[in-house]
């Protein structure tokens, strides 16, 4: 085994030097750093720039790029007296209100829920005559409040009807 002799005082004698060095380049820089920070004029580009330049595009919302939601699906809705409801639901939406069609996408699964909800819940007398209007308002304020980025207007209803449990 081999036998190692340090001088302890010269080591901690270099070690405090080294220290004492690496503390000095750090309080330069940081005030190398301030100096060129304050003398700066705001708005001015960074002098240096980590991981590439980065292209920011302003996204001009065009309000009359109007689309058509149809990310909800064919439902199939199981109802109060045995039968089964298939609907599709729309909505238009602004195209340009990136943050809102990220938060539709990202709650479609509580959206077709609401759905679901509503017309299971209804009672087997109503399920025969279903008022559009009334259903489609309900929706809609369902929808408005699980949403928080923007609100829906109106509804479609398309590929609505009901099969029968007992023509099975």
């Amino acid at each position: 085994m081999a036998n190692f002799n340090f001088d302890k005082e010269k080591i901690s004698r270099n070690l405090y030097i080294f220290l004492l060095g690496a503390a000095s380049v750090l309080v330069f820089i940081l005030a190398i750093g301030t100096i060129i920070g304050v003398a700066r004029p705001r708005g001015s580009d960074p002098l240096i720039v980590f991981g590439g330049s980065q292209q920011v595009s302003i996204v001009n919302l065009n309000e009359d790029d109007i689309r058509i939601f149809a990310g909800l699906g064919r439902l199939r809705i199981p109802l109060s007296n045995q039968s089964t409801m298939v609907i599709s639901v729309e909505f238009p939406y602004y195209a340009g209100d990136i943050s809102f069609t990220e938060e539709l996408a990202a709650k479609t699964g509580s959206l077709r829920n609401d759905i679901t909800l509503y017309f299971s819940s209804l009672p087997e007398e109503n399920i025969i005559q279903i008022d559009e209007d009334i259903a489609k308002a309900e929706i809609i304020k369902k929808f408005n409040t699980t949403l928080r980025l923007g609100r829906i207007e109106a509804l479609f209803f398309s590929d609505m009807m009901i099969i029968d449990a007992a023509g099975n």
